[in-house]
């Protein structure tokens, strides 16, 4: 049995179980409460020096970082394929996952706005800007690249599920979350709910998993 360290509200997390989902894979999931402190545990760090949420063990071994983790999961378990085979289609996959993992997720993970609340004295209101602020920011070139690449607006590149549409539902739960502005971003607002109806996605929602239900 895999085990996924993981909270139902973290974004990397949702993307792992979402892949894990995707390829048929049993895990049980060991969560780790971000607001407790438990990610920063003696204990947590034996496992995952980073003290980041997810981390996932297979085989004796842990692995970190969710977009290794996926990526590790899809040479392993090539059924569905998250990344494509040609080079180039490939590369642009990777783009474009890598553009809400890297680009707008990091700047608005909990543990900054944590930082913008207490150590920098930030109102709410302040928080929330800058979180809004930064999505929509990054939002606005990825409308315009999903419009280039996504064949029907069902998925982020060409018609087939790919690394870049398992990125994208976490980060549109979290902008709907905080209230960003999708008015101008229809491409992406269309292929979320496309893929939010894929059952392997919906059973990866924040609200369905154990730590959500105490």
């Amino acid at each position: 049995m895999l085990k996924l360290y993981t909270l139902s509200r973290s974004s990397a997390s949702y993307r792992v179980r979402i892949a894990l989902n995707l390829k048929g894979l049993k895990y049980e999931p060991i969560t780790k409460i971000l607001g407790k402190g438990e990610h920063r545990t003696p204990e947590y760090l034996a496992v995952n020096p980073q003290g980041l949420l997810p981390a996932l063990e297979i085989d004796g071994v842990v692995l970190s970082q969710s977009l290794a983790i996926i990526e590790y999961l899809d040479e392993r378990y090539p059924n569905p394929r998250l990344l494509p085979e040609d080079p180039l289609d490939r590369a642009r996959v990777r783009s474009l996952a890598l553009a809400i993992a890297c680009d707008i997720h990091p700047i608005n993970n909990l543990r900054v706005l944590n930082y913008l609340r207490n150590e920098l004295g930030q109102s709410e209101e302040a928080v929330n800007t800058w979180y809004r602020h930064w999505v929509s920011e990054g939002f606005r070139g990825l409308e315009v690249e999903l419009r280039r690449y996504s064949s029907n607006r069902r998925y982020c590149y060409g018609d087939t599920l790919s690394l870049a549409d398992v990125c994208l539902v976490p980060q549109m739960f979290n902008a709907r979350r905080f209230d960003v502005d999708l008015t101008p971003f229809p491409t992406i607002e269309a292929i979320s709910r496309h893929l939010e109806s894929i059952p392997e996605f919906a059973a990866a929602r924040p609200e369905v998993q154990p730590d959500m239900q105490r």
